[in-house]
């Protein structure tokens, strides 16, 4: 398997909330940057994501594709490429541990794009990736939207 990309922040909210807002892609425009267009496709028995469309603009990525999500307990979600335009391979995981009153979130991010890039270039971009994502994750969680946005 390709390398990948880790990084990890503390977020001041209970894992419950904090993979409430993970869970919650209708609403990844709203915060995540990268992601214009978010749309579950298919849910499984619990009423979780199993496989999701997303259009993505990070600058050098740009792609519509699906993502297949798999549920670890209530502490860890993983995804797979399903069918992309660009990409030939995005795997990732949040892993949520807690932390006194707050949360450990831990991002594993691999990314492969059918066009040659050189693997610096590539590190660069998974990392702008994790580091925006788990900055919009820890903004979005402590403002207390998601609690906003299920009353």
């Amino acid at each position: 398997m390709a390398e990948h990309t880790s990084s990890s922040i503390t977020i001041e909210a209970a894992p419950a909330d904090v993979m409430g807002v993970i869970a919650d892609f209708a609403r990844y425009p709203e915060w995540t940057g990268e992601v214009k267009e978010a749309e579950v496709l298919s849910t499984d028995a619990e009423g979780r994501a199993e496989q999701v469309r997303l259009v993505l603009d990070a600058g050098a990525i740009k792609d519509d594709h699906t993502l297949a999500y798999t549920w670890t307990g209530a502490d860890e979600v993983s995804w797979t490429l399903v069918k992309s335009q660009m990409l030939r391979a995005l795997d990732g995981t949040y892993l949520l541990a807690a932390a006194g009153d707050a949360t450990e979130v831990t991002y594993r991010l691999t990314v492969d794009v059918k066009i040659p890039m050189l693997g610096m270039i590539k590190r660069k971009a998974e990392k702008v990736i994790i580091d925006r994502a788990l900055a919009g994750l820890k903004k979005r969680v402590e403002s207390g939207a998601a609690a906003q946005s299920e009353g």
